[in-house]
């Protein structure tokens, strides 16, 4: 088989990224070594690394749910309790609103696009300023716990309330709780004021990465994207049982949506994973804990969806493994 690094360079290839194009892979087995593949420069002309620090978009999702997930373990946090207990600011419509709604896209929330909309002409999209136009619709479009329905609105609320439980920003906390005890030195949340922290890739100036937490927020590299994903398969943080939960509808079914996470399966196995998007940028993150794999990509000067194409790529490859990582170590 040839070199692993050579490998991947071959199905970035298959999935229709040019060599110059900017996007770096990440694959680890185990406590195996991580396998990187990295092309392309960043806008700044640097060269793209698995050090780079990057936008990662609604991965960040993930990172919210594990510090709502470390203060339901302390009981600092209820996800039963109603959305108006921590934040009052908002119309009555939030005192039928539970934490778990949001935690799982079922909170009936207004669509993004909406909120856009009552948000236009503000410059900066913060975590302040999707609170404050959510204050401006005097009820809710659908009934909670009904459907699911993808929101970034409700991931900034659920941070918002994390962090009034905490007592603490959730920079703060995530850092204390999450990055620092599993050595995610390069990562962090990062609310400004500049669109992006220091020595980081930074995206388009015509389209700068938002600066609301909760839906995203995190800036981190290929490099930690797999340190985490691995701490989640081998339940370091001890939340990944309640992480890897699905969510349910009020009458009792079962949503593909766990804690920050979709749930898939891929030739049999079940795997836990997410993408994340923004203009100029394409992530993703896949876990099979049960063959202790973990995928990670992120892909800059990007606004197609061949990240699909390539997971799948990826999924096979790594399943088709199986028991050998020895042919994945460096």
């Amino acid at each position: 088989m040839p070199r692993p690094e050579k490998r991947i360079e071959a199905l970035v290839a298959e999935a229709g990224y040019r060599h110059d194009e900017p996007i770096v892979v990440g694959l680890q087995h185990r406590n195996n070594a991580p396998t990187f593949h990295a092309q392309g420069l960043t806008a700044r002309r640097d060269t793209l690394s698995a050090t780079t620090p990057v936008y990662a978009a609604s991965l960040s999702k993930q990172m919210t749910a594990a510090c709502v997930a470390l203060l339901v373990q302390e009981n600092a946090l209820d996800l039963e309790s109603a959305l108006s207990h921590w934040l009052p600011e908002l119309p009555s419509w939030a005192d039928d609103l539970r934490l778990r709604q949001l935690l799982q896209h079922t909170a009936a929330l207004p669509a993004d696009r909406d909120i856009d909309a009552v948000m236009a002409g503000d410059a900066n999209r913060t975590s302040e300023s999707i609170i404050q136009a959510l204050t401006r619709f005097p009820a809710l479009p659908g009934r909670p716990g009904r459907n699911y329905a993808y929101s970034n609105a409700g991931y900034v609320c659920l941070a918002a309330a994390a962090a009034r439980a905490a007592g603490q920003p959730i920079p703060d906390f995530a850092r204390d709780r999450l990055f620092a005890p599993l050595s995610m030195s390069d990562t962090l949340f990062w609310a400004g004021p500049a669109p992006a922290p220091p020595g980081a890739a930074p995206l388009t100036p015509e389209h700068p990465a938002p600066l609301s937490l909760g839906d995203g927020g995190v800036w981190t590299t290929a490099r930690d994207l797999l340190r985490w994903s691995q701490a989640l398969n081998t339940d370091e943080l001890g939340i990944s049982a309640l992480m890897h939960a699905p969510g349910r509808l009020n009458d009792g079914t079962p949503i593909d949506y766990a804690w920050g996470i979709g749930i898939r399966s891929h030739a049999g196995h079940r795997v836990y994973r997410h993408g994340g998007g923004w203009p100029g940028l394409r992530a993703m993150q896949a876990r099979l804990p049960n063959l202790g794999w973990s995928i990670v990509f992120l892909a800059i000067a990007d606004d197609t969806e061949r990240r699909t194409a390539l997971l799948d790529l990826l999924l096979d490859e790594v399943v088709t493994e199986g028991d050998r990582p020895e042919s994945y170590r460096p």
